[in-house]
């Protein structure tokens, strides 16, 4: 008998993923190799605002798969690997190639320190998922050190400096990033804010503000916005430290 007839069939199962919430990291994935291609070709604020996309569909995508009920594995893992091309690749490249070219050795040692820990904070993210405080960030968040980062090209670029002429404060605020990232200081994370409760009408009239002040001037505004936050941790651990009874 022909053993290939006497051999049991394997019993496959294949398993499938969400379209919907797949398709916004997918987006954002594209924004951030879109910023590596436009630092490459020389358009850094293509670049940058790429960057700032891709945050925006990195929020919308955890959102979406929480409201429509489809979380997966596949998900969780396809979104860390998405941030860390669009969160962690891209925003180094993007100052290396702007401003930190020139500086030899200590040029892409800056961006390489920022890369690493991107995938450091990622990599502890997922494994301290469950057992850190949902209100706050262990270290600041790498979607937050990649705007800090690209918003500094973007403001600096529309105020018409080179890349050259800022490559020490450009290294300092790449290193500053990745440090913060891997460091334990809290950051606010924004997650005790229920998008399914009423509000008053005031709150909806602050927000309508909001997106006034942003596009009338969108990167000072934007980097601003996203250094207070970098900030914001060291001055919620000197508080906290403060405030600590002494033994």
């Amino acid at each position: 008998m022909d053993e290939f007839n006497t051999r049991k069939p394997m019993n496959l199962r294949r398993r499938g993923i969400y379209l919907l919430p797949n398709l916004f990291t997918t987006g954002a994935l594209f924004a951030g190799f879109y910023a590596i291609v436009q630092a490459m070709n020389g358009r850094f604020e293509y670049a940058a605002v790429a960057i700032f996309i891709a945050m925006v569909l990195d929020g919308l995508d955890g959102r979406v798969a929480r409201m429509t009920h489809t979380q997966s594995e596949f998900g969780a893992e396809y979104d860390s690997l998405s941030d860390m091309v669009s969160f962690g690749v891209a925003p180094s490249l993007v100052m290396y190639e702007w401003a930190l070219k020139g500086m030899g050795k200590w040029g892409w040692f800056a961006a390489f320190i920022y890369c690493v820990a991107t995938a450091l904070r990622l990599a502890r993210f997922n494994t301290n998922i469950d057992v850190v405080d949902k209100n706050y960030f262990q270290g600041l968040p790498s979607p937050a050190a990649a705007a800090l980062v690209a918003g500094f090209v973007w403001v600096m670029l529309d105020y018409g400096y080179s890349g050259e002429s800022l490559r020490w404060y450009a290294a300092a605020l790449t290193v500053f990033a990745g440090l913060s990232m891997v460091s334990n200081l809290p950051f606010y994370s924004f997650k005790t804010i229920n998008m399914r409760k009423s509000v008053p009408f005031l709150v909806i009239f602050l927000a309508a503000l909001f997106f006034v002040l942003i596009s009338s001037d969108p990167p000072r505004v934007l980097f601003g916005l996203f250094l207070c936050y970098a900030l914001s941790g060291f001055v919620m651990w000197f508080v906290r430290r403060r405030s600590k009874p002494i033994a």
